[in-house]
């Protein structure tokens, strides 16, 4: 081969060690859910919530961008009566709120999964209607040409229509249950336990709606393979975390002659883990079972043979 041939043949590139470092320190562009909280009455428990679901959010009281300890959620609060336009929307990826909010703004969401909790429990809340206990009112068609005061007002109207009863459905924007037989002729009114309408003197005509919380997402966020396995990684964390309310772990030895004893004390449904010990003729069993059967169930294993009995809590509970 000619040297002008030779000359001709390209020569490798070599990279000074300052460069290959520059090029290997390139940040990729990090991936970010962007994830709506309910601000209000609902926060504390969402907060509590994500903790035992292993995701910890902190933010003080004036914050609405609380910190996330998962550097892949950005997250921010928010009504839960909004949440749902936001996300139907695009401005958020997904969002925690009720299922009547969902109703209520009519928003075109992904439901992801049911989470059955709220302020002060883990069943549904109800909005129910409702009149003075000195009301001549006693069913929903009492309140033809009537007034009633809500927040759910687009909801409201859609049920009186359905039942052919035409009355005046205003907004409410606090002190619902003061306005009742002075403002107004009812009320439809959010209640947990019914404790605050008895308190007020109300009397509850029908309930018209059971709601949850719910975990949505964003239709077109839905369809993004990393969002998606994001949302469904958030949504087995919080189910698990709920799954685990009101149960504990117990763990025990015992004699493999008392098996048959231990067994008829644990509840029925419940399949406990058996392993044996280094200990000839001794084994260990591993069971979950319900916190509030605890006290009484520990004397009676006790008894019953079990030894080294330890309880402890549980913070996601994954079937």
């Amino acid at each position: 081969m000619a040297y002008a041939e030779i000359s001709r043949i390209p020569k490798p590139q070599v990279l000074s060690f300052h460069v290959l470092i520059r090029r290997l320190e390139v940040p990729t562009a990090k991936r970010i859910l962007k994830l709506g909280l309910p601000k209000g009455s609902l926060q504390e428990s969402t907060v509590e919530l994500f903790r035992r679901a292993g995701i910890r959010i902190n933010s003080s009281d004036r914050s609405y961008f609380p910190y996330c300890d998962d550097e892949e959620i950005e997250v921010m609060l928010i009504r839960s009566q909004e949440m749902g336009k936001y996300v139907q929307d695009g401005l958020f990826d997904a969002g925690i709120t009720g299922q009547d909010w969902i109703l209520e703004t009519s928003a075109n969401v992904k439901q992801i999964c049911e989470l059955v909790y709220g302020k002060s429990g883990f069943k549904p809340v109800r909005w129910v209607l409702a009149v003075p206990e000195s009301s001549k009112i006693r069913t929903i068609k009492d309140l033809q040409g009537k007034s009633v005061a809500t927040e759910l007002v687009s909801y409201v109207k859609k049920y009186f229509s359905q039942r052919k009863v035409k009355a005046r459905v205003e907004y409410s924007w606090g002190a619902t249950e003061a306005k009742a037989g002075i403002l107004v002729d009812a009320i439809v009114e959010l209640t947990e336990t019914g404790r605050s309408l008895k308190a007020n003197q109300l009397r509850i005509l029908e309930e018209i709606l059971s709601s949850t919380t719910r975990f949505i997402a964003n239709k077109t966020a839905w369809n993004d393979p990393w969002k998606r396995e994001k949302m469904e990684n958030i949504a087995i964390l919080l189910k698990g975390a709920l799954a685990a309310e009101g149960m504990v772990g117990l763990k025990m030895n015992l004699k493999e002659s008392d098996l048959p004893k231990i067994m008829k004390l644990l509840p029925s449904l419940k399949r406990p883990t058996v392993s044996p010990l280094t200990l000839s003729g001794w084994m260990a069993l591993e069971v979950v079972v319900e916190e509030n059967v605890v006290k009484k169930m520990i004397p009676d294993l006790k008894r019953a043979g079990a030894e080294g009995i330890i309880e402890y809590p549980l913070n996601k509970l994954i079937a």
